[in-house]
């Protein structure tokens, strides 16, 4: 297993571990999804989190450099997961644990609330520092998540940001100590199990309406694309 899920106290917490930089791979996103069944069959307010120091560095580069088929293959999978995270009908928190670089950036920017934790680490989109072009579903996903102010910044020049100034840039909601940050995300996500969750999802699905069917236009156009 490389995602581990636990639910208790109506927080189901699922926790990506999966080698030193947490790689975003199929068996990953199918397992997240599968948790993802389980905690809404539990009606779970969910929390996404890595190991100590590394949310993710982004997509399985094994893969990734395999060919464009089996690269967008997977990037379209990630696509559709940030997708459901936006629709999700509980609140979904990530707790970014460290680094969060390409994939393991638009985890953040696919939740309702991001709490990360102070230190030397790097998040951000660095897909074109990599000689990636970005694909469609990236680009409209941060535009709809950012500040736009940081968004060409982002995108188009691949700037990573400390903690603090992700929070300006909107990839983070909250930057604490480390050792403020096991507490502060349980006491942020039982805070929302306290939520009128019909509303919650009622009002999720109004306010980013169109950013969802933009994301459904993205993902088919990306599905006939290239990086």
């Amino acid at each position: 297993m490389l995602v581990s899920s636990l639910i208790s106290e109506g927080v189901a917490t699922l926790t990506i571990n999966n080698g030193k930089v947490n790689a975003i791979s199929h068996q990953v996103i199918d397992e997240l999804n599968q948790a993802l069944d389980a905690a809404e069959q539990a009606k779970a307010v969910v929390v996404i989190t890595g190991q100590a120091g590394m949310l993710s560095a982004g997509y399985d580069l094994n893969v990734m450099r395999e060919s464009m088929s089996a690269a967008m293959q997977l990037v379209e999978k990630g696509s559709t997961l940030a997708r459901r995270m936006l629709a999700f009908p509980f609140p979904v928190i990530v707790a970014c644990s460290g680094h969060a670089v390409a994939k393991g950036a638009f985890l953040l920017l696919a939740a309702d609330y991001r709490i990360g934790v102070a230190g030397n680490f790097k998040i951000g989109l660095n897909e074109v520092a990599i000689g990636m072009t970005m694909h469609h579903a990236g680009v409209e996903l941060a535009r709809g998540r950012m500040a736009p102010v940081f968004f060409n910044r982002s995108v188009i020049l691949a700037e990573m940001f400390a903690p603090q100034d992700a929070v300006a840039a909107g990839f983070l909601d909250k930057v604490v100590s480390e050792q403020e940050f096991v507490a502060t995300v349980h006491a942020t996500a039982q805070a929302m199990t306290k939520l009128n969750m019909q509303a919650h999802q009622q009002t999720k699905l109004k306010a980013r309406a169109e950013l969802l069917q933009t994301l459904d236009d993205c993902i088919t156009k990306d599905r006939h694309s290239s990086l």
